[in-house]
């Protein structure tokens, strides 16, 4: 048994500066504890100044359209909110920083500047929301096209093509579309040229194999010298937090699975405990165990990925058919027990939606038995190949500090040799029961990226054993009123059961009023969602914190003053999705 120390309650309070305490305008109370102040715009920047020593990481910045929601009590009359949660590593607590603003047209204080993180986020909650950040360099749209009407998650802006008219376009609106693709150096932060030279730029995608999907970089280039690579991501935006409003708690699951879709049910793992969480829903200890089994399956099958293309974007062609294949030999074990195989969406809120099959065991022991020796091999093939050590090590490389003013999470923070793991610094799920190490590296360059994720692999394999020699018998759900329906065959018994099954089914819970995020030790780094619900049967406003958005972003910084085949190397060893960082 593991001693893992509990999210520490006390230092979020203890470590708030005295500054906030004293101007706060409110202190909400929500679900995960954790310390929410609401502030007024113009301390917002002096507050963001005197928490970043203690709280150094910006976890996440979003906004919330207020204007329609009932429950309120206690917050202070806003028409949108900013919010800022805040982390600190060596505290292991957070902080939530809330802003109200108020008219149609709202304006806050931009701390890009503090944070440089923060540049996208705001963007972002420009884009969808029209919250104008003061002071950001290029507020600009980044997820929409430049050419979109509107904010696509203010409450007004419709969320099915069914409410819109139908989509036409005349010559006119041809040429109005074809001119905003032009591309403009300036508007990029560019120059056309220098003292002593006249710069190139390349268009790097959207569909270029070694972009990983539809991601484009626009780059500068001195000779074969990159001056500046500026990532334009959204062409994978699918409006998966607008869903959220429109599905119910239950319905919207299988949504989550498209955000990492190499991730499979961790993407259900995140969702769930945080609606879990918000209304006080206990899981059974065997639909625990059954999640975090599943769940670390997911983690390799997303890091065999990962290892594949990671080699062959360095110009390996032979491990990626290797990794592959027994990336399906363990797509056939999730499709025994889940009837799934890459999006399965069969986690439930209070469980999982069936119990294990009869032969589970064996079939999973198989797997875990073979890998080891796998692992060995492909680490001679790959990672010890000259080549390949040549065109990674050293090239990418970004400082501990760096990481955390960019929002890094997951392998690509700890291979800059910091040692935190959410399931070891905030065990959920059960975590705190299974023995496992977290790797480490010290370069932060992109073969210790790979070598955290290889060593990750080992360590998933070492939990997956656990569960199982040590699968708990039990019920697989809840017996919560608020949980996954009742057992179909109940239904047939008495006409109580029959109505809550045909509600719970057709319309959904209705969830009582409450807000709360639970982040989680996802593939890629750590993911979140932080859920308001205004009583009832679909989410008032769903955010999903995804660790790809701001990793993309640390893109220019790493690349700078390398040539262009590091920038392949690089991209590669970032391990993302785009529909991870679009949602």
């Amino acid at each position: 048994m593991n001693s893992a120390a509990p999210m520490n309650r006390t230092a979020q309070t203890e470590h708030v500066p005295e500054f906030i305490t004293q101007n706060a305008v409110a202190q909400q109370a929500v679900a995960d504890a954790v310390p929410t102040f609401w502030i007024a715009p113009k301390h917002l920047r002096e507050a963001m100044t005197l928490l970043k020593p203690q709280y150094p990481l910006l976890h996440d910045l979003f906004a919330i359209d207020e204007r329609l929601r009932k429950h309120r009590d206690g917050q202070p009359a806003a028409d949108f909110t900013v919010v800022y949660h805040l982390m600190s590593f060596r505290l292991n607590s957070d902080v939530r920083l809330k802003v109200a603003l108020q008219g149609d047209a709202p304006h806050c204080p931009s701390i890009s500047d503090i944070w440089p993180v923060a540049n996208w986020y705001e963007r972002e909650a420009w884009d969808m929301f029209g919250v104008t950040f003061d002071g950001h360099p290029n507020l600009r749209r980044i997820l929409l096209p430049p050419t979109w009407t509107g904010h696509a998650l203010r409450k007004e802006h419709p969320a099915r093509a069914t409410e819109m008219d139908p989509y036409s376009i005349d010559q006119d609106k041809l040429e109005f579309e074809q001119e905003a693709l032009r591309f403009v150096p300036e508007e990029w932060g560019m120059q056309r040229k220098s003292d002593d030279s006249e710069f190139m730029f390349l268009n790097l995608g959207p569909n270029h194999p070694s972009v990983h999907g539809v991601f484009r970089i626009a780059l500068q280039l001195d000779g074969e010298v990159v001056v500046d690579a500026v990532p334009d991501i959204g062409y994978h935006h699918r409006g998966a937090e607008k869903m959220a409003e429109r599905q119910s708690w239950h319905s919207f699951i299988p949504y989550t699975d498209r955000i990492d879709y190499l991730g499979g049910v961790m993407n259900n793992l995140a969702y769930v405990l945080a609606v879990e969480q918000m209304v006080g829903i206990t899981v059974p200890p065997r639909a625990q165990m059954i999640r975090v089994m599943m769940a670390e399956l997911f983690r390799i099958a997303s890091h065999l990925v990962f290892y594949g293309t990671f080699a062959q974007d360095v110009g390996q062609m032979s491990p990626v058919f290797y990794m592959f294949a027994d990336r399906e030999r363990l797509f056939g074990i999730v499709e025994a027990v889940t009837g799934g195989r890459m999006h399965p969406a069969w986690f439930r809120i209070g469980g999982v939606a069936q119990d294990l099959p009869r032969g589970w065991d064996t079939m999973v022991r198989e797997f875990i038995d073979s890998m080891p020796a796998r692992l060995d091999d492909w680490d001679r093939m790959a990672m010890r190949n000259s080549i390949l050590k040549r065109r990674t090590q050293g090239i990418g490389r970004y400082t501990l500090e760096e990481a955390i003013e960019w929002g890094v999470t997951g392998p690509g923070l700890r291979a800059c040799g910091l040692d935190w793991d959410l399931r070891k610094a905030r065990p959920y799920s059960g975590y705190e029961q299974f023995e496992f190490e977290v790797p480490t590296a010290e370069g932060g360059d992109c073969y210790d990226r790979a070598v955290v994720r290889i060593e990750e692999i080992r360590q998933s394999l070492r939990i997956i054993r656990q569960c199982v020699d040590n699968m708990p018998e039990g019920p697989y759900k809840s017996e919560h009123s608020l949980a996954i329906p009742p057992p179909k065959d109940r239904t047939m018994k008495d006409i109580e059961t029959l109505i809550n099954h045909f509600l719970s089914v057709s319309w959904g819970p209705v969830m009582p009023a409450g807000e709360g995020c639970f982040p989680i030790e996802a593939t890629k780094g750590q993911n979140a969602y932080h859920v308001i619900s205004d009583g009832g049967t679909m989410s008032y406003r769903t955010r999903i914190r995804t660790p790809s958005f701001p990793h993309l972003q640390m893109i220019p910084l790493m690349t700078r003053g390398l040539m262009v085949p590091d920038l392949i190397a690089i991209i590669a060893s970032i391990d993302f999705v785009m529909a991870d960082v679009d949602r």
